[in-house]
């Protein structure tokens, strides 16, 4: 969460459309985005997920078909959706879901070039890959 503050943007709707497995979410001013479940999954921001730091995530596969059970309000603040695959643990902010939506296109495409290089699918089935390793001799550091 980078931090909630006046120029926070709060949605005035957050809508499932479990047929579709798509999150509508609207923004003040009429500002729309849908997330597919899948979309949202994939970019959870959970430590387990994400890591502690840079070289740290876990490229997250086979998440085409996942569904959200339901969502959780938690506090004023962010939503916390509840994943056909057990994963609950993702706290999605109001600046994170703006982020996400505004995002939306090069963040899936930048997702896609990382599941081909890794030679992972979308499709059940696909474990989690493991966290990028630094270079053997390498601290790490750049």
């Amino acid at each position: 969460m980078a931090g909630l503050d006046e120029t926070t943007k709060i949605p005035t709707e957050i809508k499932l459309h479990q047929k579709s497995r798509i999150l509508e979410l609207v923004f003040p001013d009429d500002e729309r985005f849908e997330l597919s479940y899948e979309f949202l999954r994939v970019f959870t921001p959970s430590a387990e997920a994400r890591g502690h730091g840079p070289g740290q995530e876990v490229l997250q596969v086979g998440k085409r078909e996942i569904g959200i059970e339901r969502i959780e309000a938690v506090g004023n603040y962010a939503i916390r959706p509840i994943f056909s695959d057990g994963h609950d643990s993702g706290l999605y902010s109001w600046d994170v879901l703006y982020q996400l939506g505004s995002h939306k296109e090069e963040l899936w495409t930048h997702y896609l070039a990382r599941l081909a290089t890794a030679g992972a699918s979308r499709e059940p089935g696909q474990t989690p890959a493991p966290p990028a390793k630094a270079p053997a001799g390498s601290c790490g550091k750049r």
